[in-house]
């Protein structure tokens, strides 16, 4: 309220003429409660409004800016080279991002995931595609994603392949799992100093159990399966023998398939690539210690050149940029802007729900699985008319047992449709995520898919010993045996270890029963081939966990034919966006896709670090995810891939 002031007049001195007293000036009446009520009613709706064109001001002066400095998307030339750069790990479906986050930050250094289906689909559409002439593969800031993923992208190069195309890979170095993906091509090259670093898988984890102790936390543990070492790390400070067996297994089988596919993609000698490996001192010595020139004298490579002698070579099979001193490259982002102008008018649709990431409860971002956030997606495909078929590509380790029981018996009640429902099996479909996946009709999985694990655990960290050496004590009394047991500062009773142990036994019990009803096979059966161990892909097969052996396209070209389609198209079902996603995300639309291609070692340093840190430290990261109801997981720790 505005303050009123009065000043009484100043007295008359002596010398100056008497004058009458002036009357006294009136006191202002302070405003009613009403008055004020409305007053800041009104002041309140002009702030708002102020307020709300202030926002509207920003909002539109952000868009016209983005308009200004985003230039228009360039037409593609009439023959170019499709150029297929993925950056960071190779994924069924990308990490949730937060909209604003990726309108404030820079895409171009951002990206660290590769999202396999844009890859697959380019190449595919790029085999039928006259404009395109030539594949420019550069894996270089690949940093894997696990063989099977690379046999879905790989199976679309031998189709682009097969229509008469070419395929030319280039980096300045080859890892591992960059190596394979170039294995496909029809010709490598390789820089004259780099180096082919094929060094075999390895099973390392860090053991936390002396650390534990040391820190006074005891780490309660309940598990029904033998070879359920998930929590192994937290109990000893080595791997047991069992879990030393089925490692070595299943690491054995993968290294078996790698080495194969190679050797047959490059007409090499059946064992050259073990040789080369565990030779690799003596292969070395022979040429001087040039890495570069042992690539090429073992056949590896087909061409070591400069960056510069590479970039004219790619110039004169793809002709040169209008854009710059490179070849006549398009990225996947822009030539699949291009080709996705004109939408499918197909009615009929085989629908893909992609599984990614530990199975937790609740709802979810992407890269995770939620239970609530799986059924709003199963909801959508039952909802929606259109849809055919169903495929469900199941990327997980596993997560919690009461999390994949909501996903399973959902994908269950989806049988009302009258439609048939495949599992694709990615890299990983193991323990919660082989839960899910017993509901489908037919499983497919891939020769280098790691799956099984078909084991349950509980684990209850206890701080009580920690407490004590800072001085810190725990007592009281309860109603029951069982009245705070389960508390981080006392010890776990014997009969509250029970009671849990029960409950996990009752969970296992349950898991290889409902295996056993989905496969068709007796309890003993499925008792004798789970117990916690994994296979891959091929040896699941044999065991009947799997039906058959293919790809993601395979498995959808199968339930096409199941469901008597001639004509379809292929719909990944997504979360609808809210309105704030979906303006938000509008903003960064057609942001990628630079016609410009970026350093081969561009990212690389700080991307590699981040990805040789994660599997140490994923075992942490993982307790702050569990959030089963009872406590009571279906994970596998080995079921990463190498």
């Amino acid at each position: 309220m505005p303050v009123n002031y009065y000043e009484p007049p100043t007295p008359p001195s002596e010398h100056q003429p008497k004058r009458a007293a002036p009357s006294a000036a009136p006191v202002p009446k302070r405003p009613g409660a009403w008055r004020l009520f409305f007053s800041n009613i009104g002041a309140g709706i002009t702030w708002f409004r102020n307020a709300l064109m202030n926002t509207l001001f920003i909002i539109i002066f952000i868009i016209f800016i983005i308009a200004l400095s985003a230039s228009s998307p360039l037409p593609l030339p009439e023959n170019f080279a499709l150029r297929l750069a993925p950056t960071g790990l190779l994924v069924d479906q990308r990490s949730h991002i937060d909209p604003l986050s990726l309108l404030l930050s820079d895409e171009a250094t951002e990206e660290t995931e590769a999202l396999v289906s844009e890859i697959v689909e380019a190449i595919n559409r790029a085999a039928t595609d006259k404009r395109v002439t030539l594949l420019v593969l550069e894996p270089g800031l690949m940093l894997g994603g696990g063989i099977s993923k690379m046999n879905d992208i790989g199976q679309a190069l031998e189709n682009f392949k097969r229509a008469g195309k070419k395929i030319i890979a280039v980096s300045d170095n080859y890892s591992q799992d960059q190596y394979y993906l170039a294995s496909f091509a029809d010709e490598i090259y390789l820089h004259d100093m780099g180096v082919v670093e094929i060094t075999g898988y390895g099973r390392y984890m860090n053991y936390y159990k002396t650390a534990l102790d040391k820190l006074g936390v005891t780490i309660h543990a309940f598990r029904s399966g033998k070879y359920k070492d998930y929590l192994e790390p937290y109990l000893r400070d080595d791997m047991s023998e069992e879990s030393r067996e089925h490692n070595a297994q299943w690491i054995n089988d993968l290294w078996k398939n790698y080495t194969s596919k190679i050797e047959g993609l490059r007409h090499l000698p059946a064992g050259s690539i073990t040789d080369y490996v565990n030779n690799l001192d003596a292969h070395m010595a022979l040429t001087a210690g040039d890495s570069a020139k042992l690539a090429l004298e073992k056949s590896l490579v087909d061409k070591i050149a400069s960056r510069q002698d590479m970039e004219k070579m790619l110039i004169e099979k793809a002709g040169k940029s209008e854009e710059g001193e490179w070849y006549n490259g398009i990225g996947v982002k822009s030539y699949l802007a291009d080709v996705r102008k004109y939408p499918s008018l197909e009615k009929n649709k085989v629908a893909v729900v992609v599984a990614v990431g530990s199975i937790v409860d609740g709802h979810q971002p992407d890269g995770s699985i939620g239970s609530e956030s799986m059924l709003e997606l199963l909801r959508q495909v039952k909802e929606d008319d259109d849809v055919k078929a169903l495929v469900i590509r199941i990327d997980s380790g596993g997560g919690s047992a009461f999390a994949s029981e909501i996903i399973r018996t959902e994908i269950i009640a989806l049988r009302e449709k009258k439609i048939p429902i495949y599992i694709s099996m990615g890299t990983v479909a193991a323990s919660g995520g082989y839960w899910i996946a017993t509901a489908g009709d037919k499983i497919w999985a891939q020769p280098t898919t790691i799956t099984g694990s078909i084991g349950v655990f509980g684990a209850f960290p206890t701080l009580e010993k920690s407490l004590q050496k800072i001085g810190i004590n725990t007592d009281g009394v309860g109603t029951t045996e069982l009245a705070g047991t389960m508390r981080l500062d006392r010890p776990l009773s014997e009969k509250a270890s029970k009671v849990v142990q029960l409950g996990v036994d009752s969970i296992y019990q349950r898991f290889i029963t409902l295996v056993a009803d989905a496969r068709k096979q007796e309890v003993t059966a499925i008792d004798a081939i789970a117990q916690g161990h994994v296979w891959t892909g091929t040896k699941a097969k044999e065991l009947g966990l799997v039906d058959e052996l293919g790809t993601l396209s395979d498995t959808i070209t199968a339930i096409a034919q199941e469901a008597k389609l001639d004509k379809y198209q292929v719909e990944f079902v997504q979360r609808p966006l809210s309105p704030k996603e979906e303006f938000l995300r509008s903003l960064t639309q057609g942001q990628a896709g630079s016609l410009a291609p970026k350093s081969f070692l561009e990212k690389f340093v700080s991307l590699k670090l981040l990805n040789d840190l994660t599997p140490a430290l994923k075992p942490l990261s993982d307790l702050q995810k569990m959030n089963d109801p009872q406590g009571i997981y279906v994970q596998c720790l080995d079921c990463v891939a190498p």
